[in-house]
């Protein structure tokens, strides 16, 4: 018999699960209804043509209705809004341009999304407020930069599209500031790697303001802040979050889950057993931490597309969750992610190992090397990686999808030490980062070299018995700023000047980002002394972190 697959939402998951339910079966009649005027577009795509990377609207859009009939036999109606689906009569009554009507289906796949969040502030209706998610958003973003000419823009949020946009302003001619009311921008990772992205944004010009709020956009083309400053903009871009687009799935009596989502089973199957969803409405499985999260990231949102059109279509195919890899581009440098940060791994229970280190994205004697900092986050009872952050203007992206290959496999740092990575001076070193990562890791974890962060040493200073801290760097590098406090013994006089060193006491080695602190560890450990750990990262995080006393520079 001929199944009739119904699918609400034609862009990322909906137009993934059109296209491969008709691959499964020439006989299927598959019809898509899409508010919006357009299906298939390159939503990731807009802010690269609002910054005039991509020059040709036209790239965006990736397929018609027209076209999806032609190639994939799909009906497509788009300006078509679902408004109730009927589950005991297996049909949904929709709006469009031929008005009101009901769409009969045996399998419905739900592929709705999410909405940007608007927050209920005075001004925020005024004509040059904008968000960024579909094509006529763009549309009208770009043309009131044309013709409107705003100098100054204030971007409202500071993760993935807020940064994105700032880059893509500042690239139009605009003056930017990104306004953020969390501590750090990118606060989907750990703060270190949010310090850096703000670093970045601001040796392109972009004033980043953190820890402060929007209170209202006023009608002189100023924001007020929570603190009560004001920014000039003539252009504002509200980037603050997506909420799960659940109102026909609420009013259909469907199971949300904890987080917040559509509850869905390892098959995408939701309460209903002839429901099935995908994309950013729904709730998956995190694969390290085991809980169910809401991940709106467009890749799992392309794969749980495809593996829902399969389930619907009789074909049993498990979804083993995310890990939620992610990457952004922040003018010539890149911050990327994967598994769990420091922070969520710590909140989820875990007893968590951290190695970071600081090291040239390939060989350091070919031309054009440039640093790479690498944070890997590990269970110190198992071994196994948890997660990693990288951030760098050179090899980040290859980093974290060698890493997210391993979170997928559940490997240990340990196996991170051995994998066999490909090598040349142009690409990366004989020991690769990751396969450094790894020692640092394994190290720690075996007692070869325990490892203290720039955090913790930063409590333990902070304690009733704080532990000696040693500088093993250059005089040079001591004389333009160090710890205050720390006592300076450089790491080729370590061997020699033993007696320097307190036996009955803690201590926290140093350098500038972790190698020749290792070095003098091991020599003290050779030489008896019991409680050695060493600053992963070194001075290079110790800066990222920020709040010691430093002195000198």
């Amino acid at each position: 018999m001929t199944t009739r697959l119904l699918i609400i939402g034609g862009v990322a998951g909906g137009a993934t699960a059109a296209a491969r339910a008709r691959r499964m079966s020439e006989t299927a009649e598959i019809t898509v209804l899409e508010r919006g005027p357009y299906v298939s577009y390159a939503n990731c795509g807009l802010p690269y043509f609002i910054s005039r990377d991509i020059e040709k609207r036209s790239a965006l859009l990736l397929q018609t209705p027209e076209g999806f009939d032609a190639r994939y036999r799909v009906k497509v109606e788009v300006r078509t809004e679902a408004l109730e689906i009927d589950r005991a009569g297996k049909r949904v009554r929709a709006v469009g341009p031929e008005g009101e009507r009901w769409f009969p289906y045996d399998k419905l796949i739900l592929a709705q999304g999410g909405n940007p969040i608007m927050p209920p502030l005075p001004g925020a209706g005024a004509p040059h407020v904008f968000k960024l998610w579909t094509v006529p958003d763009m549309d009208r973003l770009d043309g009131f930069i044309e013709t409107g000419k705003p100098r100054h823009a204030v971007v409202v949020g500071g993760g993935f599209i807020g940064l994105e946009m700032a880059e893509a302003f500042r690239r139009r001619g605009l003056e930017t500031t990104v306004v953020e009311l969390l501590p750090a921008v990118m606060a989907v990772m750990d703060r270190e790697f949010g310090v850096q992205v703000a670093g970045e944004l601001a040796t392109q010009g972009v004033r980043v303001l953190t820890g402060a709020g929007v209170k209202a956009v006023l009608a002189d083309r100023t924001v007020e802040l929570t603190d009560g400053r004001k920014l000039p903009a003539d252009l504002v871009l509200f980037s603050v979050g997506v909420r799960p687009e659940l109102t026909l799935a609420r009013s259909a009596g469907l199971a949300l889950g904890p987080s917040g989502g559509l509850l869905v089973d390892d098959r995408l199957q939701t309460s209903d057993p002839d429901i099935y969803a995908a994309g950013d409405m729904v709730e998956i499985l995190h694969r390290v931490s085991g809980k169910k999260i809401r991940i709106p990231l467009a890749g799992p949102a392309n794969r749980q597309g495809r593996i829902a059109a399969s389930n619907a279509l009789g074909q049993p195919t498990p979804y083993g969750g995310a890990s939620g890899t992610s990457v952004v581009k922040i003018f010539e440098a890149t911050a990327a992610s994967t598994g769990l940060t420091e922070r969520a791994a710590r909140e989820a229970g875990f007893d968590v190992g951290v190695a970071v280190i600081h090291k040239e994205h390939h060989a350091g004697y070919y031309p054009g090397a440039r640093e790479l900092s690498l944070k890997l986050t590990y269970d110190r009872r198992t071994a196994r990686l948890l997660g990693a952050q990288a951030f760098g203007h050179a090899g980040v992206e290859k980093r974290i999808d060698v890493l997210a290959t391993a979170l997928h496999g559940k490997m240990t740092v340990r196996d991170l030490a051995e994998l066999d990575l490909a090598y040349a001076p142009p690409y990366s070193s004989a020991n690769d980062p990751v396969n450094l990562a790894g020692f640092v890791a394994e190290n720690d974890l075996s007692g070869f070299a325990p490892l203290v962060t720039a955090a913790q040493l930063k409590a333990e200073l902070a304690g009733a018995r704080p532990p000696l801290v040693v500088d093993v760097r250059t005089l040079g590098e001591w004389s333009r700023g160090h710890l205050r406090g720390a006592q300076h013994l450089p790491v080729d006089d370590v061997r020699w000047e033993l007696a320097q060193l307190p036996r009955d006491r803690r201590i926290v080695l140093y350098c500038r980002n972790g190698y020749r602190a290792h070095l003098a560890l091991r020599t003290l450990k050779e030489s008896g002394y019991p409680d050695v750990v060493n600053l992963t990262g070194g001075w290079v995080s110790m800066e990222l972190e920020g709040g010691l006393d430093v002195e000198g520079a």
